[in-house]
């Protein structure tokens, strides 16, 4: 339950949220609100062919099996997973702040976090839509097809049955705010049936003139609520009690929309009290359905490819033999024959760009699962990690030319921010825990390695989690180079340093007579001791931490002494040597490897991907880019998706194409038996336990981001092209629009395995070079010009 607005450690929230201006900062995330009527287009009729981008199967989901076979769509907030039986839709609705749980503030007896549903809390449904067509069973159709157009944001279906052609169109509306499914037939057919929308935690379903909904509340005072309403021609739609009844109908309509009444604001409990998301609900259906199907389909499709065609890719062309076979048939035909299927690989990144503006837009980031479940149950709560998986699902969003979608992670930080530091200075230097400060100060902010959206946290502490959440925040700075939005971090940069300012120790590292400063006591995640001092995951996150604050400090022209401070502190650091026993750069300041020397988790190679401190180019010393990489080697190149694509990427950094190569063609090896890699939908299988596998997103966001890097490496003031491309894309091939870090947007195309062209965009950058090989240019630009590079190679 929420703290109640007496208690001492509320008014420290609400003071913490006072003095870091965090009025004017939260608005750029919106909630389940009502809202002005969309811009429609000119032209509401019915968008052109079908993109390229389709993907195609030739069998719906088993209700059973929804999470590895019902197809995604969503808006950003509200999304499902739809089965697209012909003679039973089933759509599993979700709401990206459908949570129970809460501030969950009170410790275990070892001074870390409740982890549970009750407590910390979880993701959860929102509700189950069914259309019921009774005669439509799927013994009796033929020529079944359903797809995925991955460019328009479309999920459809079509069959035959008694000579009848039908047709279904699903897509998630952010404009109308409502998912919109369409049933049409060519022939003379008509639709008969029944439509169903329940609550998935006992709600009680209501029905009006012309719509049915539920609402109920959590106990922790979250409310919620959903609505449906449908619409025909040629026949009767009628409401019966709970559910819509419609027959003869030449065509069908569906609107469903919902939410709950959460807001990001720690100062409401994240709550807005006067929201009755039930009848806002029924207000969204019936605005929407005010409109033709045409009008809501080119609405959504016009704002969907505004963000899916701000970059276009082709790694090479596939043979028609591939081209024949449905998606699930090209992923298990690409495992089995080892034949490249660069089509396949290219949708494969571009169903990564579908997930990220399908579910991180105008709400939430993206968790553990993104926006979509099959149950109320999700492993790890569908949480948000901060020791890997909500930064690996936002390395790929800038890079992809998505820049907008990575807003949702700069506001959730935000919003939590008075929440994280008022449990910070309450609970992190309590003496039952393992990681507290030894000198016994307290300032700034940290995490645990769990946050759910209450401002609560669980599981175990995680010190060096806030230094890791803003080098992500800070590298989408670095992509965009906006000075408003380095003003709107600033602060959760500066407490986090204040919190390291506290936490540093001092020590002389054995062989040297040098007073260095050094993390205390931590956990590599996640394996080794669990109490070591100076780990070189903290000490690289908190270098780099360090660094961009100063940065942005000299950028914005604010607090210089205090920079002058963090800039000291810096030089003091200890950074990580090459152990003389391994070879292998050490891990816990020690020689000795002292956890599994496999393990899923790169924690002390942070300095090779995302960061930026071990470069193979000369700039690192030669015995620490060889270290990094013998470590790199000894973790192995077969793990679960989101531990391969991290190794990928870090082989990209690495200018290592086949190994790199091998990895993403590795994520696409087809998952059976729960065992890790692709879906029958494409999401990635986390193999929990012998036979069980789980959706886990961040792989199919990572996956993408690796690829990008083997074709465009970029810092500030660096370009270079093709650093890591693979002999299976090097024939020809193009993208565009990648975001390059320095402020800058690339397109590039090659020939051979060599650029032929590329053209440099400035979206705030100045001055970079481009670099190829041994050949480079420097290129100085105005924000908003741009160049074209031509025979880069002569």
């Amino acid at each position: 339950m929420p703290t109640r607005p007496t208690d001492p450690r509320r008014r420290t929230l609400l003071s913490l949220a006072g003095a870091a201006g965090f009025a004017t900062a939260l608005g750029a995330l919106p909630a389940f609100t009502a809202s002005a009527a969309p811009q429609r287009p000119a032209d509401a009729s019915a968008p052109g062919d079908p993109s390229p981008h389709e993907l195609w199967w030739q069998a719906p989901a088993d209700d059973h099996s929804m999470i590895e076979q019902g197809l995604p769509v969503g808006n950003g907030r509200i999304g499902a997973l739809a089965g697209n039986d012909p003679g039973r839709e089933l759509l599993l609705i979700t709401d990206a702040t459908m949570w129970t749980g809460g501030l969950n503030d009170t410790l275990d007896a070892d001074g870390q976090f409740p982890y549970g549903r009750a407590d910390f809390g979880s993701l959860t449904l929102l509700g189950r839509l069914v259309v019921d067509i009774p005669d439509h069973d799927l013994s009796a159709v033929s020529d079944y097809r359903r797809g995925l157009d991955l460019a328009r944001g479309l999920l459809t279906t079509s069959y035959v049955r008694s000579g009848v052609t039908y047709r279904r169109e699903i897509f998630a509306s952010r404009p109308d705010d409502a998912i919109v499914l369409h049933f049409t037939q060519s022939g003379g057919g008509r639709y008969s049936g029944t439509i169903t929308l329940d609550g998935t935690h006992g709600e009680t379903t209501t029905g009006g003139r012309r719509y049915v909904s539920f609402g109920a509340a959590f106990p922790n005072s979250l409310r919620y609520g959903a609505s449906a309403t449908a619409y025909g021609n040629g026949g009767r739609v009628t409401v019966n009690g709970s559910r819509i009844s419609f027959s003869g109908c030449a065509d069908l309509t569906v609107v469903v929309s919902g939410g709950t009444n959460y807001v990001p604001d720690a100062s409401t409990h994240y709550r807005d009290a006067s929201l009755d998301p039930e009848k806002l609900a029924r207000t969204k259906v019936r605005d929407a359905a005010a409109h033709s199907a045409d009008t809501l389909r080119r609405t959504h499709v016009d704002d969907h490819r505004a963000l899916f065609e701000q970059l276009d890719l082709s790694l090479g062309t596939s043979s028609a033999a591939q081209r024949a076979l449905d998606t699930w048939e090209r992923v298990k035909a690409r495992a089995r024959d080892g034949v490249p299927d660069p089509e396949l690989e290219a949708d494969y990144l571009q169903f990564g760009r579908y997930l990220m503006i399908s579910g991180s837009r105008g709400s939430l980031p993206a968790g553990l699962q993104g926006l979509w479940l099959d149950g109320n149950d999700p492993d790890w709560m569908g949480d948000y990690h901060t020791d890997i998986n909500i930064q690996m699902n936002y390395w790929m969003a800038d890079r992809a030319g998505l820049s907008q979608c990575f807003d949702a992670l700069t506001d959730y930080c935000l919003a939590q921010l008075p929440s994280w530091t008022s449990l910070t200075h309450s609970l992190f230097n309590d003496p039952r825990n393992r990681y507290r400060n030894s000198g016994g100060e307290i300032a700034g902010w940290t995490v645990a390695i769990s946050t759910n959206i209450h401002g609560g946290q669980g599981w175990w502490w995680h010190p060096a989690g806030n230094a890791w959440l803003c080098t992500t925040l800070w590298e989408h700075y670095e992509f965009t180079q906006s000075r408003s939005y380095l003003e709107k971090i600033y602060p959760l940069l500066k407490g986090a340093c204040e919190f390291w300012e506290k936490r540093l120790l001092t020590t002389v590292p054995e062989g040297s007579s040098e007073e260095v400063l050094i993390a205390d006591s931590d956990w590599s995640p996640e394996h080794g001791p669990l109490d070591a001092k100076g780990i070189t995951y903290a000490q690289e996150l908190v270098w780099a931490l360090f660094g961009n604050y100063c940065d942005a400090a000299a950028t914005l022209r604010k607090d210089a002494g205090y920079a002058d401070t963090i800039a000291s502190l810096r030089r003091r650091l200890y950074l990580p040597r090459v152990s003389p026993r391994t070879g292998w750069l050490e891990e816990w300041m020690s020689p000795d490897n002292l956890g599994e020397t496999t393990h899923r988790h790169l924690s002390p190679l942070v300095g090779l991907f995302p960061g930026d401190r071990i470069r193979p180019d000369g700039s690192a010393p030669a015995d620490i880019v060889d270290g990094a990489t013998a470590l790199l080697t000894a973790r192995g190149m077969n793990s679960f998706g989101w531990a391969n694509a991290w190794r990928g990427l870090c082989w990209a950094r690495l200018k290592n194409a086949d190994k790199a190569y091998q990895l993403v063609v590795g994520n696409l090896r087809p998952s059976t038996g729960g065992g890790n890699g692709t879906a029958f939908n494409l999401f990635d299988i986390y193999e929990v336990e012998q036979g069980r596998g789980i959706f886990q997103i961040d792989a199919n966001f990572g996956t993408p981001a690796a690829m990008i890097e083997m074709l465009l490496y970029s810092r500030p003031g660096h370009l270079e092209l093709l650093p890591a491309l693979p002999d299976a894309w090097a024939a020809s091939g193009h993208i565009t629009g990648v975001g390059a870090r320095g402020g800058f947007v690339v397109d590039l195309r090659w020939r051979d395995g060599t650029p032929s062209e590329v053209r440099i965009r400035s979206v705030g950058g100045r001055t970079t070079t481009v670099a190829y090989a041994d050949t480079s240019r420097t290129v100085t630009l105005s924000p908003g010009h741009s160049v074209t590079l031509k025979d880069f190679v002569r």
